[in-house]
């Protein structure tokens, strides 16, 4: 396993894998999506094999604070229309994996990330003052929530990069802050902790890459508290604005790494 420990990293890649761990706490908090940056940066400092092991157990401890925070506010009747259809792209993002090198996984997800945003754009409307919707019950609502799951599946197994799909769909669904935040903290909690078994019988989590966890996870807990104060003096539509920032600049990142 080609995993670093502190031992082999510099001041400033510690440094920027610090700021990177805030990052991903801010984002599990305040705007989903935004630790696409995070993403970038562990894959910039470690091996790129190795670096998704070790954000892995980071975004699960940001996972949780995000339910501990935002626990009453998911909306269930979405989740669970989600997940068939996560555990589909899951599949087709293995099979994809099979064939697919580093340069086609990146381009893939980074044109779906931007063609997701894009489309998001196109079909905004004003968002329904009900804090949880309803647009899950209607066959059309049914559809997306297929089509997004299926997505948010795909790019999570190939990349750790389903949060942006994800952060679109709940956008379009009308989901205001807090049910945006609450319906995907505990989505990303799911979806996160049943990667673990693969991702340690892949050899990407061991004793290594768990000690450096255990020192970039006490920078994921203040950046959690600086989003979860964050997200009450944003405004609705400067909340979606940033998601929707967030995700371009996600998948541009992936379209030019």
């Amino acid at each position: 396993m080609n995993t670093m420990t502190l031992w082999h990293i510099s001041g400033w890649e510690f440094a920027a894998l610090a700021a990177a761990a805030l990052l991903v706490g801010f984002s599990k908090t305040a705007v989903s999506g935004a630790n696409t940056v995070s993403l970038a940066i562990f894959a910039a400092v470690l091996p790129a094999r190795a670096s998704t092991g070790v954000l892995l157990p980071l975004l699960i401890v940001g996972d949780v604070l995000a339910v501990a925070t935002y626990r009453r506010h998911a909306h269930w009747p979405t989740l669970w229309r989600l997940f068939p259809a996560v555990a589909a792209g899951v599949v087709l993002g293995t099979l994809f994996l099979v064939w697919a090198d580093d340069g086609t996984v990146r381009t893939s997800i980074g044109a779906i990330l931007l063609l997701m945003a894009a489309v998001t754009l196109w079909r905004r409307r004003p968002a329904a003052e009900e804090e949880q919707p309803d647009a899950v019950a209607t066959r059309s609502g049914r559809i997306k929530a297929r089509s997004y799951g299926v997505l948010g599946g795909f790019t999570t197994m190939v990349a750790n990069a389903g949060g942006p799909v994800m952060s679109m769909y709940l956008l379009s669904a009308g989901f205001r802050k807090l049910g945006f935040l609450g319906t995907s903290a505990f989505f990303f909690l799911i979806v996160n902790t049943s990667k673990v078994p693969f991702s340690v019988g892949l050899g990407l989590i061991d004793g290594h890459s768990l000690l450096l966890d255990a020192a970039l996870a006490v920078f994921v807990v203040p950046g959690a508290y600086l989003g979860r104060w964050a997200v009450h003096h944003i405004d609705q539509l400067l909340f979606e604005r940033l998601v929707i920032a967030a995700t371009v600049v996600g998948g541009v990142q992936l379209l030019l790494r």
